[in-house]
């Protein structure tokens, strides 16, 4: 059973305002979820961002559609359990609103929310 729901925000550094205002907008409602949710910066300069990024991007547009086409991921992006939600900043009504869908998702397929 799934514990609680994935946050991922893409993001290529401190330089790029709006990657920190969508951390920022995140780490804002962090507590009011507390355990529920788990939140990871994918930092598109390290390695490991880098994959992920990639991941994430194949995920809307396709292998093809990444190696082939150059299509990407925007960023920022707000991905929620894999999914893209928001590829602007969100206010905090619009992702307090996609955090609560998510886990009633979670409870309506039996998951322990």
């Amino acid at each position: 059973m799934k514990n609680n729901i994935h946050i991922e925000a893409t993001f290529k550094g401190k330089s790029c305002l709006s990657c920190v205002y969508m951390q920022e907008a995140v780490w804002d409602v962090l507590p009011k979820y507390g355990d529920w949710v788990i939140y990871s910066k994918v930092d598109i300069l390290s390695a490991r961002g880098k994959k992920r990024f990639l991941d994430l991007s194949c995920s809307l547009f396709g292998e093809a559609g990444v190696f082939k086409y150059h299509r990407l991921a925007p960023i920022p992006s707000l991905f929620i359990d894999g999914e893209l939600y928001f590829d602007a900043i969100p206010s905090r009504d619009e992702l307090e609103a996609a955090i609560e869908e998510t886990l009633s998702l979670h409870k309506k397929h039996g998951e322990r929310v």
